[in-house]
Order: structure tokens, then sequence, then C-alpha cells
């Protein structure tokens, strides 16, 4: 080992967190982590974590599991293609590998949602192997360990780093390493104003001799963030109220949504019109409820949610009379849980 890598060890093993996946036995639970911790604070991931593992504690009772109790599982915890994506994997693993996750890095890549970074997160911290790994932290400490001056959102400049976690490797010792650099960049070297003099590779970083530690990682310019506004129909009779099935693939795949479209113009006046087009159902509009706002990572959303009354539905296998006491069991996103709060 180099001196950068036994230093970062030397602090791992006084200072490293403790997490619930952490030195776990089930090569599962590593890889359902590592799946929740995908642009997902800690903080947040750890009670979703222990409760996913609850209610399916292995491979093959995920696999059994139906999707709908899946994303229920996962909701509030977003980008649900990453619930969708477990379940497919796990239905894989069981009907190919007898419900073990395969030791093999092409195979284990091969499975739906399981991309380079997870595949070394996967082999060094549950199989022991030598495998580098990258993640955001690790992007961010690289970069400035050897004040990295190409896009780190390039694919040049992603492979640079990659080599520069691979150089640093310790044999026999991979998952620490993995796991320490992670730990550093989310208590340590953090993205605005990192807590350099605790840094124990201070007097190794590059950016932070040079000053430019605040500047790496140089990150391509992000495009401006479009909004858009929805008029959603809450149409409830007899103790029910219509709910909509969204596409499996896309946004929110399989999650269930209170009947809208997307309007141009006052939101009172063309929810009736929009709705008719966009979805064949036609209202009689009520009286408006509170209005939700939401950031998703592309884009932002303003609904304006109307009580509405039934004229006429189509026939459509996506749309569904729920009981109103039967709301929390259809998996929903934040805005329609937040619409859906209102009318109980």
């Amino acid at each position: 080992m180099n001196r950068l890598t036994t230093s970062l060890l030397n602090w791992y093993d006084q200072q490293k967190r403790t997490l619930p996946w952490r030195d776990h036995p089930d090569p599962y639970a590593v890889w359902v982590s590592e799946i929740m911790l995908q642009q997902t604070r800690v903080d947040t991931v750890i009670p979703y974590f222990e409760k996913w593992m609850k209610l399916f504690p292995s491979v093959k009772e995920l696999a059994a599991a139906s999707e709908q109790s899946v994303l229920n599982a996962w909701e509030g915890l977003g980008y649900y293609s990453r619930a969708r994506n477990l379940h497919k994997a796990a239905r894989a693993i069981v009907e190919k590998y007898g419900g073990e996750l395969p030791r093999d890095l092409e195979e284990l890549r091969s499975l739906p949602g399981i991309g380079r970074y997870t595949v070394g997160a996967i082999a060094s911290m549950a199989f022991g192997m030598d495998v580098p790994t990258l993640d955001g932290n690790l992007r961010r400490v690289f970069s400035r360990l050897f004040d990295v001056t190409e896009f780190a959102d390039s694919p040049s400049g992603e492979e640079k780093l990659w080599e520069l976690a691979a150089q640093n490797l310790p044999k026999g010792k991979a998952g620490d390493y993995n796991q320490a650099l992670m730990d550093l960049g989310a208590t340590i070297c953090l993205p605005k104003n990192p807590r350099c003099l605790l840094c124990p590779l201070m007097k190794y970083c590059k950016a932070r001799e040079n000053g430019t530690q605040e500047q790496r990682p140089v990150l391509k310019p992000k495009k401006a963030i479009p909004s858009y506004v929805h008029a959603a129909a809450v149409i409830v009779e007899r103790g029910r109220v219509l709910l909509s099935q969204r596409p499996a693939d896309g946004l929110l795949g399989g999650m269930w949504e209170f009947p809208n479209a997307r309007i141009d113009g006052d939101p009172a006046k063309v929810l009736v019109k929009s709705l008719r087009a966009a979805t064949q159902i036609q209202v009689r509009k009520k009286e408006a409820l509170q209005v939700v706002e939401h950031a998703y990572s592309h884009f932002r959303v303003t609904v304006y949610p109307f009580l509405c009354a039934k004229i006429s539905i189509p026939k459509n296998k996506n749309l569904k009379w729920v009981k109103l006491d039967e709301l929390e069991d259809f998996p929903m996103g934040k805005v329609d849980r937040q619409i859906a709060r209102q009318i109980k």
C-alpha cells in the first residue's frame, strides 16, 4: 500500500460510520443498499433499508413479491426505476442463479439496474474482490486529490477517475478502501466548504496544494430546468376515488396518480377540456384543493388539483376505483400522495 492508502485506511478504522448494511453477511443487503444510495442521502436511506429487509429479507422473497408491494416499500425514496430494476434482477437471479448473486463480474453487470459502479461496490464489499468503484463521493475525492481538470462527467474524465481508483486500490482491502473513500466524501470532502483541515489525506491533496478544491470536480454546465403545469381531477364517488396507473416504463412507472393533464392557461378554466383531450375522462369541476409543487431531477411541476364530479369515464384497464381508506396501499409519487392526504 502507498502512504495515501495507508493514511486513508487508518482513518477509516477510527472514524468509519456505523451503517446497517456494513459487515452484513448477505451480499443481497449490500446490493440493496447500493441501489438505494444512488442519488440519495444515507440518513434518508437507513429507515427504507431496514423496512425493506424486513419485508423482503432475501432475493427469493423479493422475487416472489408483487410489483405493487415493491413500489409501496420504495414510496418516497424517488427514482422508482431503481425499485423496478431490483425486482426484475431478483427474478433473474432466482431463475438463472438459484437465488444467489453471481460472483462473475460480467454476469453481475448483465442484471437490470447494475452498472459499473454497483458491480465494483458489490464485488469489493460483499465478495472481497480487488475491484475499484466510483460513486459521486469517490469522483469528488479523486478529482481533488489529483486536481483533475477534465470534466468529471465526461467519458474521458470519468475514465481517468476510474484509472486513479484502480491505481490506488490496496490488494485484499478493496472493500474497506472503497467504503473509506465514500465516508471521506460524505463527512470531510464535502461538495461545498470541504473540511480540509480535518482530512487525513490533506498533505497528499493536489487541489488543496493548488487552492482549487472548491473548483473540483469540474462539471459540465447544467441546462436550465423546465417547468410544467398540470391540472388533476380528484373524482370521489360513494367513498371511492378514481386513480390512474402510469405506464410501466418511464417516470414513476407503475405508480398510481389522479387523472391529470398538462395545461396552458388558467387551471380552473382549462381543466375540463384538457382532461377530456388527454384522458377521455369528462368531469364537472367542483372546488379547488391546495396546489402542489415538486422538483424532479430534470424538471419542475406545479399541479392544481380539483374535486370533480364524474360525467363519463372510458373503459380503461389503467383506471381503478379505490376506497378512500385503501389509498395508502397504492404506491404514489410525492405529488399525488400530497393530494391524497387532502381528501382523507
